[in-house]
């Protein structure tokens, strides 16, 4: 039997696009990340998440992200390096009034500055957002 908050967590892992077998990277974890959320994506992925340092071509980023972390255009650039011509990143973000909040304006412009698209945002986990970005459409291979 799955208790409701694992059945929740499993839930956010599909809404942000997780699938089996799938190559997802973490970067940017801390003390403060939410591991019932990791646990979910883990479990959806059938394997661990890999860390900042892995050297494979990554399908979904986790790039966990607070306002003191430094600047995000370089976090993003670094990001996205690795990833698939269809890849995502997932920006993590503390929701608003919790500490380290980062201001929606902040990563549209860090968004549009390092070429990527800002698709969706969702509440990712409890005291984190999620913003979903992509590679343009027009920047991808056919």
């Amino acid at each position: 039997m799955v208790a409701a908050g694992d059945a929740e967590q499993s839930s956010v892992a599909e809404r942000l696009g997780i699938k089996p077998d799938m190559v997802v990277q973490e970067i940017g974890w801390d003390e403060d990340v939410d591991d019932d959320l990791r646990a979910a994506i883990e479990e959806q992925i059938g394997g661990d998440i890999l860390d900042e340092d892995a050297d494979e071509v990554i399908e979904v980023v986790l790039l966990w992200w607070r306002d003191d972390d430094g600047d995000l255009v370089d976090a993003l650039i670094d990001a996205k390096t690795p990833m698939a011509t269809d890849g995502v990143i997932w920006v993590l973000t503390p929701k608003n009034g919790q500490p380290g909040h980062v201001e929606p304006s902040d990563i549209a412009e860090a968004v549009s500055t390092v070429g990527l698209a800002q698709t969706s945002n969702i509440s990712a986990a409890p005291g984190w957002s999620g913003t979903r970005l992509v590679p343009p459409k027009s920047n991808t291979k056919r």
